[in-house]
């Protein structure tokens, strides 16, 4: 009877191993990050980047972790983030550090991102439209994305484009507009059209993010629901 429950305990240990490895294999995509913000933040952080020195202060910015808005389901959660772009020119974004990687190997990287909108495409706005001059990005890079300080703004440290424009490793993925004529909030899904090649740092290290580049000069109030992101070699 002893050697029988060792032996369940064995398998079951295994069994638990097996389903934490994510080892990217050369057979096709596999998931890093799979977030869905039920329980938490999941490790993701929010930032807000391209802006003034003396603007930081009035830009009212938030984020947390918040029930969905009406008229979504309240019982479940989300990251939330809102701002207000009064620079013309405002980069709202959340990161994530994502570990366990091969060292210094290249990766094809891909996006899926769920959001909770209430912005339309034919939405009219001051300096843009609230739906479709609200860029959605999503990238890697090997260092942390940061607000860092230039002459008298904050900018992000690494290529991300501005606005409509993407980078190598930040590309554009769509605007946030949830369709014609909307006034409430839906879920609206966004991915990757191609593959982000990046390489990996010696310690198999990445960085992630997910943002907004808006051109939009009013507030903006969003709600991810999902972030899922593929490497394959």
């Amino acid at each position: 009877m002893k050697l029988v429950k060792w032996t369940v305990a064995a398998f079951l240990i295994m069994v638990g191993a097996a389903c934490q490895d994510s080892e990217v294999g050369p057979d096709g995509p596999t998931t890093i990050v799979n977030s869905n913000f039920e329980a938490s933040t999941d490790g993701w952080v929010a930032e807000l980047t391209d802006y003034p020195l003396d603007q930081k202060d009035i830009l009212e910015f938030q984020s947390g972790h918040k029930a969905l808005p009406a008229p979504l389901d309240s019982s479940k959660k989300a990251f939330m983030v809102s701002s207000h772009n009064r620079p013309d020119d405002l980069f709202m974004f959340l990161k994530k550090k994502v570990t366990g990687l091969r060292p210094n190997q290249t990766y094809k990287v891909s996006f899926e991102v769920e959001l909770a909108s209430k912005y339309a495409n034919n939405s009219a706005g001051i300096g843009g439209s609230p739906g479709s001059a609200v860029y959605l990005k999503a990238g890697a890079s090997v260092i942390e994305p940061k607000s860092v300080k230039e002459g008298n703004e904050y900018r992000l440290n690494i290529p991300k484009g501005n606005q409509a424009e993407d980078s190598d490793t930040v590309p554009v993925l769509g605007t946030i507009g949830a369709g014609d004529d909307v006034t409430q909030y839906k879920l609206i899904q966004r991915k990757t059209e191609k593959p982000i090649t990046i390489k990996t740092n010696d310690a198999g290290e990445l960085w992630l993010l997910v943002g907004t580049d808006s051109g939009f000069e009013g507030v903006t109030t969003l709600y991810y629901t999902k972030i899922k992101v593929t490497a394959e070699l």
